[in-house]
């Protein structure tokens, strides 16, 4: 009975450990979709807007998802420069995002607010197309955080950044870099407020992991990356043999949320 029993103790210690346990670990991070509209024009843009703001977020909402992003780019000098929107939605998991659709499909409410929008016409398309990225959660920054800032949200500065891998492995040594390394501790210390880390699993770009920081503004912003590149643990971090030679794009998106997101 004693030997029955010490087996027991010694299975209840080390089978959390088993690897074959560790889908729920994985389990419990949060999994993200971004959409981005291409727009062509400002009717589009307003189309897209009024869809988002009286029709698709509060539909989500009772869907049970309460806080989801809207951002624009930051405007700037170039004629060139495309419209977008950048919708980020968050879920508890990827079982979650799997069933979203087919719960917005029956909300009725949906149906008839956004009716402009889904009945348009191939002559009046809302946008020129949507691009979607989905994204596991990094293992050092499992769940979303919202950002603790104070600012006017027309003069926040929400930087994506997207950094793509030489290979899969070099992408999984940046990945750890982040992790292991403590990168992200390092952001958090500096008081970055991230919102996310993700590693890309379906984009135009991979291999390839984002994270999005945000600022009250500009300035707060340039000056919290100045110190960050004068930080004692980065100069040690970024010199360090193991983590060389594993980006090989950095690209990086100045934003900032509309009045109607909730982040």
């Amino acid at each position: 009975m004693h030997k029955h029993l010490i087996l027991i103790i010694i299975l209840g210690i080390l089978l959390p450990a088993s690897p074959l346990f560790a889908g729920k670990r994985v389990a419990d991070r949060d999994f993200y979709q971004i959409k981005i509209y291409h727009l062509k024009n400002t009717e589009q843009e307003k189309l897209v807007d009024e869809f988002l703001k009286l029709a698709y977020l509060p539909a989500l909402h009772r869907a049970g998802i309460t806080n989801v992003g809207v951002f624009k780019p930051v405007r700037s000098d170039d004629p060139q420069a495309e419209q977008l929107i950048y919708v980020f939605i968050p879920f508890r998991s990827y079982s979650h995002f799997s069933k979203l659709e087919k719960s917005l499909e029956k909300d009725n409410k949906l149906i008839s607010d956004g009716k402009v929008y889904l009945d348009a016409l191939l002559t009046a398309a809302p946008y020129e197309r949507i691009e979607t990225i989905l994204l596991n959660a990094f293992e050092g920054h499992p769940n979303f955080k919202m950002p603790n800032l104070t600012s006017a949200k027309a003069t926040r500065i929400y930087e994506l950044r997207s950094y793509e891998g030489p290979t899969e492995k070099r992408f999984k040594n940046k990945v750890e870099m982040f992790n292991k390394g403590d990168e992200i501790g390092l952001f958090k210390r500096l008081n970055f407020n991230a919102v996310f880390y993700g590693e890309v699993i379906s984009g135009s770009r991979m291999p390839n992991l984002m994270y999005l920081t945000t600022f009250e503004n500009k300035a707060d912003r340039d000056e919290h990356w100045k110190t960050f590149g004068k930080d004692e643990q980065w100069q040690k971090l970024k010199t360090m043999p193991e983590y060389q030679n594993n980006v090989s794009r950095n690209d990086t998106r100045f934003l900032y949320p509309v009045d109607y997101s909730d982040i």
